[in-house]
């Protein structure tokens, strides 16, 4: 249906269109059927519903009480609800007699309405039920095709009860499509399968033999990739291959580009020298070199590259300095080297046609990944928002903690009815409906009781509760209703709570009243550095390290907190803070909680930094004793700029030459005395903290 409305588009068409075997293979409306069977309503417009709804029933489409999926309608009066196939959002109809009087697009969820639009247009919402009704109508002669919206063109000298023309996806694509099929053979396994599940002579569906046949009547040729791909196309112009041979594709791997990124720095350069040398001999041979860039920086790194190992200057005079080509430019194929944006994963050479693509991955060893989305509709989100309750993910027997009553033992959920008697048990509130379901919680037994005591919580009331987090495995006692253990605890807390808040504002008014670093802006290194990140960044990501760079360069100690689950790139923010902070010359800490978590951020730095001269060193158990006294001695002189390490990296004998920033990973898994020689960090310099849990760092 997309591809049929194309057709009133102007501009550029190029569309990438995914399809499965099933869906290759079955027959559809053919071209100018679906506008045929498409039609357009606007407010104003006179139609009586029910017509309306018999046409949208002999379009595909299925009558519901209520429209929750696309392809459904109801009527309810004088009001329609269609749920049209290219349409995000359904659309109510309101009529008044046969005007229509208003379209609005709702919440299939909610059915709350999303507001007023002008008009919408109702494509067919099937195919192969339609067609075949159709068909064995014709064949019986008992019915006409008068329901579409306009006349339907029917083959020459049939009249009117003739058969509905049928067509395949490849009859609405235009002739330069490129068909790449991803592993032929498989391909042809599963149309088999396939093919066996439909009845023999079936008219809707084609056999995979013939659609390649199809393909070759109508001009295209296969050109084998490798790797069990193979294209087929009729739009490209190239080189016939001598002796009447296929062109061959082939992949770079031979001539050793950086596909993965080398083990040490010196060893990658030398990789990247060679293969950059090899880019070079094949335009000396008259190759056409093309170099796709994921972005801007890497197309000026490249350039940069090519001019410091001198091969712009090259003698040869067929060799011409890097091109950049603009989307509104056309390809070519003449010789020379040529720059782009774009995305590619892999690159090839093609030796009949003197073609070589290259992408950055061989350049620089990076690869792009898409990475998958969290973001949820708005509507979802805000069906969470309104279901979601803290009790959710509460198991039989997990402790809870009551804000008055302390902690207890989670025993499950159960329905209260009103004026029920529960002999030595306890009701949280009055307020129980006549059925009221209630979360049970089982408390220690007094000194008198004979079994313990249950607490029921209404669900009305389950913010009060919360799932028990505790340090380390340790179970603590259950606490006792009406006791004074809970009551003593709080105190303490608060006590506590207040003597954390006092230190932190000495900390802060210190850090106010003392001028801080101000980091440079970002460089060129740092730009690059950022366009190296292998995946693409969310949007809170770049939120994030905006507002951290934003502080690093204000001239007072930057404290601030990066707040995020488990994978959604917390450790990326802290990685580029820190590349800031050493090409301002300042050495960077960073602290985490665990030996484990110390050798990850160990691996992911240096993987991140591997390409400039940053000195990353690890402190942990994991090394030994002269390792460790070897890597403090060099903090002590600088030699070393970015540290990573546990409680070990805040020792008595630590010290660095010139410390511009901590960051420190989890604080709230740290113990107190670590903490207490944090706060000496605090005084002095720019401290970023990570935690999916900020609960202690925001009191």
């Amino acid at each position: 249906v997309a591809l049929a409305g194309e057709s009133k588009v102007q501009g550029p068409k190029s569309k990438v269109i995914v399809t499965s075997v099933a869906a290759l293979l079955q027959k559809t409306f053919a071209p100018g059927e679906i506008q045929n069977r498409t039609r357009t309503l606007e407010r104003g417009g006179k139609i009586a519903p029910l017509d309306l709804i018999e046409w949208l029933e002999a379009q595909g489409y299925e009558p519901e009480a209520q429209v929750s999926q696309k392809g459904e309608i109801a009527l309810r009066g004088g009001i329609v609800d269609v749920f049209p196939l290219t349409s995000p959002w359904p659309v109510r109809l309101e009529f008044f007699g046969d005007e229509l009087e208003s379209l609005r697009e709702f919440d299939p969820l909610t059915q709350v309405s999303r507001g007023e639009i002008a008009s919408v247009t109702l494509p067919p919402a099937g195919e192969i039920g339609i067609l075949r009704h159709e068909n064995e109508a014709a064949e019986r002669g008992s019915v006409t095709r008068s329901n579409s919206v306009t006349p339907s063109p029917v083959a020459p000298g049939c009249g009117s009860q003739s058969r509905a023309p049928l067509a395949t996806l490849l009859d609405h694509l235009p002739r330069e499509t490129i068909f790449l099929l991803c592993e032929p053979d498989s391909l042809a396994v599963h149309a088999e399968t396939y093919a066996q599940q439909i009845p023999a002579g079936d008219a809707f569906f084609i056999a995979w033999p013939d659609f390649l046949m199809e393909l070759n009547r109508r001009g295209f040729t296969a050109v084998d990739l490798g790797e069990a791909n193979q294209v087929w196309s009729s739009g490209f112009s190239r080189p016939e291959p001598p002796e009447g041979g296929t062109p061959n594709f082939t992949s770079l791997d031979a001539f050793r580009p950086l596909a993965e990124r080398a083990s040490e720095p010196q060893i990658a350069e030398a990789q990247r020298r060679e293969f950059f040398a090899q880019l070079h001999r094949w335009l000396r041979q008259d190759y056409a070199v093309h170099v796709f860039c994921n972005n801007d920086g890497e197309r000026q790194r490249f350039e940069e590259i090519w001019k410091e190992l001198g091969l712009a200057d090259s003698p040869k005079p067929k060799v011409q300095s890097p091109k950049s080509t603009e989307p509104t430019q056309p390809w070519t194929l003449d010789f020379g080297l040529w720059t782009h944006l774009g995305s590619l994963a892999r690159g090839f050479i093609c030796d009949e046609a003197k073609l070589i693509v290259v992408t950055d991955a061989e350049i620089f060893g990076r690869y792009k990944v898409q990475r998958p989305r969290r973001l949820k509709s708005p509507h979802a989100a805000a069906m969470r928002s309104a279901l979601e309750i803290d009790f959710a993910d509460l198991e039989f027997g997990d402790l809870v903690v009551h804000l008055q009553h302390g902690i207890g033992k989670f025993l499950g959920l159960k329905n209260l009815p009103v004026g029920s008697g529960f002999r030595g048990q306890e009701l949280s509130t009055s307020n129980l409906q006549s059925s009221t379901e209630c979360l049970v919680i089982e408390y220690a037994p007094g000194d008198s009781a004979n079994e313990p005591p249950k607490l029921y919580v209404p669900v009305s009331e389950a913010h009060l509760i919360s799932k028990y987090v505790g340090a380390g495995k340790l179970r603590p006692p259950l606490n006792t209703l009406g006791g004074s253990r809970w009551r003593k605890a709080v105190e303490q807390t608060e006590t506590a709570v207040r003597d954390v808040a006092a230190e932190l504002l000495r900390i802060q008014a210190v850090r106010e009243a003392q001028p801080g670093h101000a980091f440079p802006p970002d460089a060129t290194w740092q730009r690059e550095f950022e366009s190296a990140f292998i995946y693409e960044e969310t949007r809170d990501q770049v939120t994030a390290i905006a507002a951290t760079k934003t502080d690093m360069e204000r001239a007072k100690p930057m404290d601030r907190l990066i707040c995020g689950d488990v994978g959604f790139g917390k450790t990326e923010v802290a990685i580029r803070a820190a590349f800031k902070a050493v090409m301002g010359g300042k050495q960077v800490a960073i602290l985490v909680p665990t030996t484990v978590l110390a050798q990850q951020h160990f691996n992911n730095f240096r993987e991140r930094m591997a390409d400039y001269p940053v000195r990353i060193e690890l402190l942990s158990r994991y090394r030994t004793r002269r390792e460790q006294d070897r890597v403090v001695s060099e903090l002590a002189a600088g030699a070393v700029d970015i540290v990573i390490g546990t409680h070990r990296v805040v020792q008595e004998d630590i010290a660095f030459k010139d410390l511009g920033l901590v960051v420190i990973d989890e604080e709230q898994r740290f113990g107190v005395m670590h903490k207490e020689k944090f706060k000496r960090l605090r005084t002095m310099v720019d401290v970023l903290t990570l935690s999916a849990t900020p609960i202690p760092r925001t009191l």
